[in-house]
């Protein structure tokens, strides 16, 4: 291992003014600032894995989320210059408990504080996150705000920059259309309805060999189903019924039959329309080692996972069933319907970061597709 000259740094670890983040429930923990030099306040949600830094913070479905890492160090392999899940930094801010400002690593050309600088992303490090984290998990998901730490907490929880989350999947969701075709013309086409998608989701679709076309959400995409052979829905931010007019829309997808598979989000939009509720988690699911269970072969998984909202398998219709089942806490992590070629799963089977245990989905997905292509107009 070594350390490139010409990494971008922004000075040795432990640099940094004191700062703080303040929960609403009245709780403090007290650390030195890197990156930006701002005030925030967001949905505070911890994440326990190992790796994959870079993924989580350009993952879409953290917009508006200050981000707590359970892993003790951070920024030691730096930042490369991609790939990344999106085009920027989407975490609200960050809480590290050992941030290292020099990054050993070959592909490094930057470090992470650095980028979430550039990014105006603030971060705090000498945070007890473990600790934070058992906090979390003892009172549920709470906001929070980095603040300085001469600043008032209260009046700093009300004032610090925050983002309105019953909006959020408009500030991430593309501002057009694009298509990735395929070098064969005769590949399936399939139609990425985009609330937030990881970029992983659409490669993971392009190294199968399908053409894609990525389409924001809020765009009139139903103009375009006659032209395409499947229909994916991605994951994205916030709560599901914060979306009650997009599945409305939906509803009227599925009344045409096309093969249509969801991921996360996509799964919890895609249960609605079917007629299911979906309800907050105490805490969410944020890690690489969530297990599941497939309740068809019985066998089990572990998966890569970021939500903080389940859909309520009780609640679902009977001409749909259960399909993926969470060995944690028996929450849903899949649905199908018995009849017809839809089906969604609550984890991400593209990982980016984690196991990628469950990437045979995107393949049957393209199977059912294949099997049930129409001539197209």
């Amino acid at each position: 291992m070594h350390k490139s000259s010409t990494i971008e740094t922004n000075g040795p670890s432990g640099e940094g003014s004191p700062g703080k983040l303040v929960l609403a429930d009245g709780h403090t923990w007290y650390g030195k600032r890197f990156g930006a030099d701002r005030q925030v306040r967001g949905e505070v949600v911890f994440h326990t894995g190992m790796t994959g830094y870079v993924e989580a913070l350009t993952d879409p479905s953290y917009r508006g989320q200050i981000l707590a890492l359970t892993y003790p160090l951070q920024g030691n392999y730096g930042v490369p210059s991609g790939p990344f899940e999106s085009d920027r930094v989407q975490v609200q801010g960050l809480l590290v408990a050992h941030y290292t400002a020099e990054p050993s690593h070959y592909a490094a050309v930057r470090s992470l504080g650095n980028w979430l600088e550039a990014a105006g992303v603030p971060a705090l490090q000498g945070i007890d996150t473990r600790a934070l984290t058992q906090h979390l998990r003892s009172i549920g998901t709470v906001t929070g705000a980095i603040l300085d730490q001469s600043s008032d907490g209260l009046i700093g929880l009300q004032t610090a920059d925050g983002i309105d989350m019953a909006q959020v999947v408009k500030l991430v969701e593309p501002t057009e259309t694009r298509e990735y075709a395929a070098s064969d013309k005769t590949a399936p086409r399939i139609l990425v309805i985009d609330t937030g998608a990881k970029e992983s989701i659409v490669r993971s679709l392009l190294q199968r060999g399908a053409s894609v076309l990525r389409v924001p959400a809020s765009s009139p995409w139903e103009s375009l189903l006659d032209g395409v052979d499947g229909v994916l829905l991605t994951n994205g931010p916030g709560d599901p019924r914060a979306q009650l007019p997009l599945v409305a829309r939906l509803q009227g997808l599925l009344a045409r039959s096309l093969p249509t598979m969801g991921i996360c989000l996509g799964h919890q939009l895609l249960a609605l329309c079917a007629g299911a509720q979906t309800y907050k988690l105490p805490f969410g699911h944020r890690s690489h080692n969530q297990p599941v269970q497939d309740l068809l072969s019985r066998r089990a998984y572990v998966t890569s996972q970021n939500h903080g909202y389940a859909v309520d398998d009780a609640t679902l219709p009977p001409d749909w069933t259960p399909w993926f089942v969470n060995l944690n806490d028996g929450t849903s992590e899949g649905i199908r319907h018995l009849y017809r070629p839809f089906f969604s799963v609550q984890f991400h089977p593209e990982a980016a970061s984690g196991p990628r245990d469950t990437a045979f989905l995107f393949d049957e997905f393209l199977r059912m597709v294949t099997s049930l292509r129409r001539p197209r107009p």
